[in-house]
């Protein structure tokens, strides 16, 4: 399983992926689900993926060879004019990848479906996410859909809704998805640890932050422990039940 999480804010967008795959309890890999293609000073994409691992492998490579080598039929990421397009090109893509893989050969016990945000921004427009699915379609982040998940959403996503504001800082951001992410691995051991981070900053056109959260990271252990602290507190502080 996977989670993925991508908030548009007010200042810019925030990525945040767990790095676990399983094939069953004995069979745990760590794979990256978070790429990213720049053209510094014009634009930046980032990717995040779930779903078969195979599928996602191989829509990336499709995705990045052909942003070396453009096919005259479509633009690559990196000559697509908006971000909509983008998200056009990335959901015909993986429509492609995954008729390839279903319409051939033996069929597998899982399904070759996988979903994908992908969000950043081109020079002439805002930053803009989206979330792409399997069918090819895909939507956009709004005022009223400010962030998208995907993969093991449910165990993360009541942080998400009570704590979100588009005005709040990266590092509150990055604070908000640590808490999302310790609330998911608690309760699904198919999600864990290194975590992948990336902060992009409205019209910087370039990365502003990027890194890999690690099992002994201080401060993802200082969230992780003050969190449950802070829930059990506000738990005690609320009046008892009366008989």
């Amino acid at each position: 399983m996977t989670y993925c999480v991508g908030l548009k804010l007010n200042n810019g967008l925030v990525f945040m992926s767990d790095t676990r795959t399983n094939a069953g309890v004995d069979n745990i890999s760590v794979f990256r689900k978070m790429f990213t293609w720049s053209a510094p000073g014009e634009r930046v994409i980032t990717l995040m993926t779930a779903g078969n691992l195979a599928t996602t492998q191989a829509l990336i490579s499709v995705l990045d060879e052909r942003s070396k080598a453009p096919a005259e039929r479509s633009p690559s990421l990196l000559e697509a004019p908006s971000m909509f397009q983008v998200a056009r090109l990335v959901g015909d893509t993986l429509k492609e990848v995954i008729g390839s893989h279903s319409d051939a050969g033996q069929q597998a016990d899982s399904s070759f479906n996988a979903t994908v945000i992908a969000g950043g921004q081109i020079k002439g427009s805002g930053p803009r996410l989206f979330m792409i699915y399997p069918e090819g379609n895909f939507v956009e982040a709004s005022h009223d859909t400010p962030f998208f998940q995907i993969g093991e959403t449910k165990y993360g996503r009541p942080i998400l809704v009570r704590a979100y504001d588009a005005d709040m800082s990266f590092e509150d951001a990055v604070k908000l998805l640590l808490v999302s992410f310790d609330s998911t691995i608690k309760a699904n051991l198919s999600v864990g640890l290194p975590f992948d981070l990336q902060v992009y900053a409205t019209d910087s056109f370039d990365v502003l932050h990027e890194r890999r959260i690690e099992a002994d990271d201080e401060y993802n252990q200082l969230i992780s422990s003050g969190w449950g602290e802070a829930l059990r507190q506000a738990f005690y502080s609320l009046p008892g039940f009366e008989f």
